[in-house]
């Protein structure tokens, strides 16, 4: 009689227990039901007739599923190699220019580290940044610049497509005025499909091969909009005009974004670079004060330790600030 107690208490926690595990795989299996039923179109009801309405949401249904296909396409092709690169930055340089301009770069590094009189050690990574981190950094800078300016032509150049489109002109003839017409990357981009489509390329494979040039989520929704239209045959205007209205969406939540995070993006960038002007405030002004740090190896390791740690410091910060829309 003594263990009913205890018998009783174990039956009422495993009963609550099972209850509680029971309503939680209720709900992880409605959450689930609706899913399934936002992303295939579907009321839920499971004596639904097929009627007119039940085609729109089959189609809903195909039109996620492409769009899904799209997104795991372009994650599995992520590897950027150094022609990318260069094309994605808009450069007429070859693999081979590239890596000129890589060895000019690591003859400056090293040289100004050897004229300072450097350790072997800061030489070493002077050579290594020389070579491989600011070649890229140079490159990646120029393929930010261009992308940020085709974003912001490139909802214009889809408005004026479309009205194009609607006074009765072709679509390779409106790409072909859109190229003419818009400088900068839109104009080289268009340019450039108008050019695959004379030889037999249909546009929306020529969209995705501008994706790699552009790596935007702006020109992935062009391409697949035009994947879209051509399996489904919807109004090309009304595709790109809403995927236009999308696009200048985008951009407006970004801007504000960067607006409301202006001040902790200042407040990081100063965070980070005090350290280093007061170490170089000091370098100058009393060599003295911080030659252990650069003659001695409990001073090489102090100095390696802290920018190690600065750089993880950078690091968190960043990410702490970049928002991604």
């Amino acid at each position: 009689m003594e263990f009913l107690p205890i018998i009783l208490a174990v039956v009422v926690v495993l009963v609550v227990a099972g209850t509680i595990v029971a309503v939680m795989m209720n709900r992880e299996a409605e959450r689930k039901k609706r899913v399934m039923s936002v992303i295939s179109g579907q009321r839920g009801a499971a004596d639904a007739k097929l009627d007119d309405a039940d085609e729109q949401n089959k189609r809903r249904a195909d039109i996620a599923k492409k769009l899904r296909d799209e997104k795991e396409e372009s994650k599995a092709k992520t590897k950027t190699t150094i022609s990318m690169m260069l094309e994605q930055a808009g450069v007429s340089w070859s693999v081979k220019q590239f890596w000129v301009f890589s060895l000019v770069s690591l003859a400056i590094f090293l040289g100004g580290a050897y004229a300072m009189g450097q350790t072997p050690t800061i030489m070493f990574l002077a050579a290594f940044i020389g070579l491989f981190g600011f070649p890229r950094f140079v490159i990646k800078k120029m393929a930010a610049n261009r992308q940020k300016k085709f974003l912001m032509e490139f909802p214009d150049a889809l408005e004026a497509t479309v009205r194009l489109l609607k006074a009765g002109m072709p679509v390779s003839e409106a790409i072909s005025m859109i190229a003419k017409e818009f400088d900068g990357p839109v104009g080289d981009e268009m340019g450039r499909i108008y050019d695959q489509q004379k030889i037999g390329v249909p546009l929306h494979e020529a969209a995705k091969e501008a994706m790699r040039r552009i790596p935007l989520a702006e020109m992935q929704m062009f391409a697949t909009g035009l994947s879209i239209q051509a399996q489904t045959g919807s109004s090309l205007s009304e595709v790109l005009m809403n995927l236009s209205g999308v696009i200048r969406s985008r951009f407006k939540l970004k801007r504000k974004i960067k607006a409301l995070s202006s001040e902790a993006v200042a407040s990081a960038a100063i965070i980070a670079s005090l350290p280093v002007i007061v170490t170089l405030g000091l370098y100058f002004l009393n060599y003295e004060y911080l030659e252990v740090m650069f003659t001695t190896r409990t001073g090489n390791m102090l100095l390696y330790g802290a920018i190690g740690w600065m750089g993880v410091g950078v690091l968190i910060m960043k990410q702490m600030i970049n928002f991604r829309v």
